[in-house]
């Protein structure tokens, strides 16, 4: 028994050490409030419903001045595609859960940028309270 743990704590430090550019942030163990930046998108779990978390995201699109070019939105999903002054695409993605919370997805530019992802999520998550 012992050995095999020792040989699955070594396959998560090597997972670790393989992946450590792909997932930059891990807030929080329940499924409300976290937050992962992984492979040039940072997902979050939001406690509210899809509709208040989209209200929210096209406030925040227009708070910080991105120009919203898509929007599209069903009782168990959400697109919102937007530009910046850069002309860099902004990909915020909306999904429902079962225990009525909202997954979130946002990506900016081709690769990702974390950077610009969690101030965007700041600006929803100050519309949400």
């Amino acid at each position: 028994m012992q050995k095999r743990q020792v040989v699955l704590i070594l396959l998560l430090i090597g997972n670790a050490a393989l992946l450590q550019g792909c997932l930059a942030v891990v807030v929080g163990a329940g499924a409300a409030g976290t937050v992962a930046y992984v492979k040039g998108d940072l997902e979050a779990v939001e406690s509210k419903d899809i509709n208040t978390v989209y209200e929210a995201t096209l406030k925040a699109m227009e708070q910080l001045e991105l120009s919203v070019s898509k929007k599209t939105k069903d009782a168990m999903s959400a697109l919102i595609i937007a530009r910046d002054s850069q002309d860099k695409k902004v990909t915020v993605k909306l999904s429902a859960t079962a225990e009525g919370a909202t997954k979130l997805s946002i990506r900016v530019g081709v690769w990702g940028s974390e950077t610009k992802s969690q101030f965007i999520h700041d600006q929803i998550k100050k519309n949400l309270q």
